[in-house]
């Protein structure tokens, strides 16, 4: 009878604690090059050699003085650990950002670039 008990003990404690891990990863983009950057010279630039180069933007925003082009990079990656009465998560979503500045005319004012979507990471919530 013990050793009934035992064995049902630890097959319920193994089912308990069961479980399966998943990692994905996901990517929204096209990625930058930013050796191109250096092409593109403020005050002379149009906006449609700037589509020319990469392609067309994530986003047009109007502004008051002219439009803004935002192309963006997206990386995901997630981790899940599914335990029969348990579930962890993490999700962690980084992103490129390349913003283009164009005055009335066209003619790009400036630039900004932020470079972050490498350092998305697996891990379980902390």
């Amino acid at each position: 009878m013990r050793s009934t008990f035992r064995v049902l003990a630890v097959l319920l404690v193994a089912t308990l604690l069961s479980g399966c891990v998943v990692i994905g990863k996901n990517k929204q983009f096209q990625p930058f090059d930013s050796t191109k950057l250096d092409s593109l010279v403020p005050g002379q630039t149009k906006a449609a050699e700037v589509t020319e180069i990469f392609g067309a933007p994530s986003e047009v925003v109007e502004l008051s003085n002219g439009n803004a082009y935002i192309y963006k990079r997206t990386v995901t990656k997630g981790t899940v650990c599914w335990l029969v009465l348990l579930t962890f998560g993490n999700a962690d979503k980084q992103h490129d950002q390349l913003v283009f500045f164009f005055d009335r005319s066209d003619t790009l004012t400036h630039y900004g670039l932020s470079l972050d979507a490498d350092k998305a990471k697996y891990g379980f919530p902390g």
